[in-house]
């Protein structure tokens, strides 16, 4: 049943991203509003094919976002920035004037909330606008406060940092761009604007769950109007209640299906260690050649996702050495290797979307951050949710085998390793009371779809 309310969704456009915003769009379109996915030019391809895979749930339309008139390769930072805010903002101001005159006029614009000026565009239109937080809570109290001026001069002195709601933090433990802020000042300025005017919204989305964050929620929900909706992962791994949402519907990379599901079939259950650092990292040279081998010498058995572009980095003769023991695929359907029974644990750079596919599926972690809001997410992962061990770098910044060995052995065969399966286990229970009828975050969409309808 379709009601009268038309909900219009605008993400950056990354793959983690995207996929948390469509899932929380599948979500709603489930409750009975019409939910059209706005993607910009430079993912329209990529966005058609889930558009097949969506089914009739959602609209999808593209808007130009510039990417199509210039070289990206030379294009800096800063430069696709300022063309993508540039372009978009004119764009989509123009979409939603249509939409207005449309048989189904837009009530509420919800935008990833790396886009402020979205916000602006709505208000003007005289249509709501709610920001969506695709990183964890703990991370977006840190930006938040770093805007405020909380931190006086970055780097912070001293052993650790003490902020209201959370653990102890020290500076390994900070977002990359908190710690190093002249490497990526483009996007320093990104992430601490997402709090330029969020308190002008009616509704803060964000992609966690009240017991996963309890504390700094709570913190949070005393000053504004945080809802939070998350796990956003596909209902076939969590409820089941939207019965054809098995997958994102968004991959950059072909998964190699056929290879990795077969293989695991012939493993036992939780014997296997899978590796993979998501859609953008990109490892040196040594670093891989440590990973390597650390993998190896673990003598246990291994999936590890090396994208085409970081094959050569490989040791000459590593894939002959370890075909008894290891498959390495360009690309993996990470849901289902993390959901299936060989599973053992998940070596991660800890991106927010894999640290929660690992919870909500029940597998313990190995982390190794590599930067912005990985290195919060392995503080939570090793001290607060206790399912997992963060791999400590040496003097140059690697982790070396001997330390990843270490760390894929504590998680596969210590005494703690199994601490930390039974908390996993515990976790993938609250993430899936959740979402499931009348959890938390079923609880704040059925209520944010009940007051549109009637506003």
């Amino acid at each position: 049943m379709e009601s009268g309310t038309n909900i219009l969704v605008i993400a950056y456009p990354v793959q983690g991203h995207i996929n948390p915003m469509l899932q929380f769009s599948k979500r709603l379109a489930s409750k009975g509003p019409r939910v059209t996915f706005v993607s910009t030019s430079i993912m329209s391809k990529s966005i058609l094919q889930t558009e097949q895979t969506a089914g009739s749930s959602l609209n999808f339309e593209t808007i130009s976002d510039g990417s199509e008139d210039v070289d990206r390769k030379t294009e800096s930072i800063d430069a696709q920035l300022e063309r993508f805010e540039l372009v978009v903002s004119q764009n989509l101001e123009k979409f939603i004037e249509r939409q207005k005159s449309s048989k189904h006029p837009p009530k509420i614009l919800v935008y990833d909330s790396v886009l402020p000026w979205a916000l602006n565009i709505a208000r003007k239109l005289g249509i709501d606008g709610a920001p969506f937080f695709t990183q964890s809570c703990a991370v977006n109290a840190i930006y938040y406060h770093a805007l405020r001026g909380t931190f006086g001069q970055i780097p912070v002195e001293g052993p650790s940092i003490s902020l209201p709601s959370m653990p102890s933090l020290s500076i390994s433990d900070m977002p990359s761009f908190i710690c190093d802020t002249h490497s990526y000042p483009a996007l320093l300025k990104l992430v601490l604007n997402q709090f330029s005017n969020f308190q002008e919204a009616n509704w803060l989305f964000c992609n966690t769950f009240d017991k996963l964050e309890h504390e700094v929620l709570t913190w949070m929900a005393s000053r504004w109007p945080v809802k939070t909706i998350g796990p956003a992962i596909p209902s076939m791994y969590l409820d089941k209640r939207l019965e054809d949402d098995k997958e994102y519907g968004l991959n950059l990379f072909k998964p190699d299906v056929d290879a990795c599901m077969k293989w695991l079939d012939t493993k036992e259950t939780g014997s296997v260690i899978y590796a993979s650092f998501g859609s953008l990292a990109a490892l040196g040279e040594e670093q891989m050649e440590e990973l390597a081998w650390g993998l190896k010498n673990s003598n246990c058995y291994f999936l590890w996702v090396v994208r085409e572009s970081e094959e050569k980095k490989l040791p000459s003769n590593f894939l002959q050495e370890t075909a008894e023991k290891g498959l390495v695929v360009s690309w993996s359907p990470q849901l289902d290797v993390l959901a299936h029974r060989a599973a053992g644990c998940f070596m991660t750079h800890c991106g927010w979307n894999s640290t929660l596919e690992a919870l909500s599926l029940g597998v313990p972690l190995v982390a190794i951050p590599q930067w912005t809001d990985q290195t919060t997410n392995a503080k939570f992962i090793v001290d607060v949710w206790k399912v997992g061990v963060r791999i400590k770098l040496d003097e140059k910044g690697i982790a070396t085998k001997e330390e990843i060995e270490m760390c894929i052995k504590e998680v596969m065969e210590g005494e703690r390793g199994k601490e930390m399966k039974k908390n996993s286990m515990r976790w993938k229970e609250l993430a899936k009371e959740a979402v499931d009828e009348g959890g938390s975050s079923d609880k704040n969409i059925v209520e944010f779809v009940a007051k549109l309808a009637h506003s």
